[in-house]
């Protein structure tokens, strides 16, 4: 049985999507993520739903060209994975920015701030999901920032508790993953990077508040959790600091017990100790192999080695694979050919 293929999240944005995006240097969603965004929504407020509709369905069709089994949206209607859905989110003020240092320390910027209670304002994916649906009958999988991640990366002016804060930001996004439900989807993956930066507090209350986002769900649908390393600055800069290599052996048994049915962890930016897969003894692991800022592109040799020794620990029946992260960051054509080897490999094995 060939291993299945699945991206992660985010995908190039075609030329003609206006939304301002946070993984192009010259954005300064950064500086002031409420202004960008909503000059974009004034100077194209005729056309947008239009564009983000055949951009999503241009990004699906071309993951279903190179063979992708479990595509994503592509995340293109995202300034970022993050913001996006604040947006939607009761509480929070676009306009009151914060400075904060973010991720350990790696990033600095000012990020909206928590006035109020969080509640949902609105439920959004399922419209975004049917649109990305429609293109195939593989399954969309839809993506969601995890509570953790969401936590450190707004400035908190009222709960002052990061475990209270993120169980509310749990019960919020578990409204928003129930609808998906409803609608049909099958594939949800909640993203946590920040579990490998901080697996202490993952362990004291991250994985149980990520659970609670999946309160609900029913067996049918598989509950994913992502958890890579950490975005660089740049495509090709090696020496942007990521998280411990010893951050997923913390963290396997905890979330192997958890509700949750695939794991997503990098593999290609830093290779992991593979005995790292034998713990994880129910739990599908989704392996990252195809490197997300570097611009070379892993030939179908080299993974297809990979490959073969991440099946010495795992049965290929709970092994899947796809890139570190999402793939915003590389151009366009580099995606496509580093998704064609990897598919390529994976049949091979």
């Amino acid at each position: 049985m060939a291993l299945l293929t699945t991206t992660i999240g985010s995908y190039p944005k075609p030329d003609y999507v206006p939304v301002p995006d946070w993984f192009k240097e010259e954005s300064t969603v950064a500086k002031n993520p409420t202004e960008e965004y909503e000059a974009y929504l004034r100077t194209h407020h005729n056309k947008v739903e239009e564009l983000l509709d055949r951009a999503t369905r241009e990004v699906v069709e071309e993951q279903i060209r190179v063979g992708i089994d479990i595509p994503t949206d592509g995340e293109v209607r995202r300034e970022n994975y993050i913001h996006y859905h604040c947006r939607h989110l009761e509480g929070i003020d676009f306009s009151q920015l914060t400075r904060k240092t973010m991720r350990a320390g790696s990033w600095v910027g000012k990020v909206p701030t928590i006035v109020a209670p969080i509640r949902p304002r609105d439920i959004f994916l399922p419209k975004d999901w049917r649109t990305a649906q429609a293109v195939s009958n593989r399954p969309v999988k839809m993506t969601l920032p995890g509570p953790m991640t969401i936590v450190d990366s707004l400035a908190d002016g009222f709960y002052d508790d990061d475990k209270i804060l993120g169980q509310a930001l749990a019960a919020a996004l578990n409204k928003e993953i129930l609808a998906l439900v409803e609608a049909g989807c099958i594939w949800i993956q909640v993203d946590e990077p920040l579990m490998a930066r901080e697996p202490e507090k993952a362990v004291a209350y991250g994985i149980e508040n990520l659970e609670r986002c999946f309160s609900g769900v029913p067996e049918e649908v598989t509950r994913a959790t992502h958890m890579c390393c950490g975005y660089p600055d740049k495509v090709d800069n090696e020496d942007y600091p990521k998280a411990s290599p010893d951050a997923y052996f913390k963290l396997a048994a905890p979330l192997d017990g958890a509700e949750v049915d695939a794991v997503s962890i990098e593999d290609a930016h830093r290779p992991n100790d593979l005995s790292l897969l034998d713990r994880f003894k129910n739990t599908k692991v989704i392996l990252g192999v195809i490197a997300i800022a570097r611009s070379r592109v892993e030939t179908v040799e080299e993974l297809t080695a990979r490959f073969r020794k991440a099946l010495g620990h795992i049965d290929n029946s709970r092994l899947l694979v796809a890139p570190d992260c999402g793939l915003g960051m590389l151009e366009r054509d580099t995606v496509v050919q580093k998704l064609k080897n990897m598919v390529q490999a994976a049949k091979s094995v």
